[in-house]
């Protein structure tokens, strides 16, 4: 694909902002779709997001078989206007936990705070655009202003809030949803972050200081001497007792990346680390342009995935990666899942339940230490009787 569109003209920096704005688009279940998928979607790539759509629909969200969900996030989607499809998916109570990168929460809260993003074109000078003051993320134009202010806003919130300790990504975003629904009344509706907060749904960034809300405050220590930060180690511990207390466990995973890691490893640190064997998840669903042959942990397959405790062997026909753009493939995905009869779930508001998670978890890892210790005592006992 040409970097720039040959013959396109040149633009002015109001020409550069006069598309449509970028909403965030909510999906209602539509039937035609749902036909569509079911009865269109039949072969190649079209053939694995209908099975995806059914899996989800049909299994993971089925009453009896009681999943615990967790989305990841990677990929510029909030950007794309795909922040309402998560809302949708969390006030449902269809996703029970989140693992975003850190530049999608962040750009999620342009919406909180009311800012505009615009559709526009891949093809135009980005030496024009940084001359106007213009940021591009592809095809999506906002003013270099609203970065500004948005860093502005997440800095007077820390001050206000007074953390100055380590804390989880959860515990970070969960407060900060709360002062974005105090602060800018009925945002909720167009926020993830503020509707996490609204609905229980706890978010996590598996590489905070990989965004602009990790550069913020990374600016709150340096500058006011402060000993707020993020606690990695808080963030594992909590995904993994979510994840132990499941009866069953499934993930929808949006591109790959870091997120992807850092959901599909709570299994493999419980067994290798804990030395709790939970087993891996019953449920697989992957929607990424990423191809296995590259080595990368964004393509590699759930198959793959088995070696390592993170999907238990006898659940691969549970398991799919379908080869879509996320923009295309996710929407489409939601509004299956909303149309069906397992449409809607009651939340479990996992964000109040994460100290008692990780109680049980602390409990059960001494205790499969304690039995360690006492099985290692006992081998050495019997070698010891052995050479006597």
């Amino acid at each position: 694909m040409p970097h720039r569109a040959p013959g396109s003209p040149g633009h002015s920096k109001k020409q550069f902002l006069s598309g449509r704005p970028i909403r965030y688009y909510r999906p209602q279940g539509s039937p035609a779709i749902r036909t569509l998928i079911d009865e269109g979607f039949q072969a190649f790539n079209a053939g694995r997001l209908s099975e995806a759509s059914q899996i989800f629909a049909s299994k993971m969200l089925a009453p009896e078989n009681d999943t615990t969900i967790g989305l990841t996030i990677a990929g510029a989607m909030t950007p794309a206007g795909l922040g309402g499809c998560v809302i949708e998916l969390m006030d449902r109570g269809l996703v029970d936990f989140i693992i975003s990168t850190g530049a999608n929460l962040y750009h999620d809260l342009h919406y909180a705070l009311n800012f505009t993003l615009r559709r526009g074109s891949p093809f135009v000078n980005d030496v024009e655009l940084y001359e106007d003051g213009v940021i591009r993320i592809y095809d999506v134009l906002f003013p270099a202003t609203v970065l500004l202010e948005t860093d502005a806003y997440i800095r007077d919130f820390i001050v206000r809030s007074g953390l100055n300790e380590p804390i989880a990504t959860s515990e970070f975003h969960y407060l900060l949803g709360l002062d974005l629904m105090k602060r800018y009344p009925g945002c909720s509706e167009h926020s993830v972050v503020a509707r996490a907060a609204e609905d229980g749904v706890p978010l996590y960034t598996s590489s905070p200081g990989d965004s602009s809300i990790g550069m913020n405050i990374a600016y709150h220590e340096l500058m006011n001497g402060s000993r707020f930060m993020i606690d990695p180690n808080k963030d594992v511990n909590e995904v993994c007792a979510i994840v132990m207390a499941g009866k069953r466990n499934g993930c929808v995973i949006l591109g790959g990346g870091s997120p992807k890691n850092f959901y599909l490893q709570a299994q493999p640190t419980l067994w290798e680390v804990y030395g709790i064997p939970k087993g891996g998840n019953e449920y697989f669903i992957q929607i990424t342009t990423d191809s296995v042959v590259w080595g990368g942990l964004s393509g590699a397959t759930p198959a793959e995935a088995v070696s390592w405790g993170k999907v238990n062997p006898g659940v691969l026909p549970d398991t799919v990666v379908a080869y879509c753009d996320s923009t295309i493939a996710f929407p489409l995905f939601c509004e299956y899942a909303v149309g069906s009869p397992n449409g809607r779930r009651k939340r479990r508001e996992l964000i109040h339940k994460r100290d008692a998670l990780v109680a049980t978890l602390t409990r059960d890892a001494k205790a499969a230490l304690a039995a360690r210790n006492k099985e290692g005592r006992s081998k050495k006992a019997e070698g010891r009787s052995k050479k006597k």
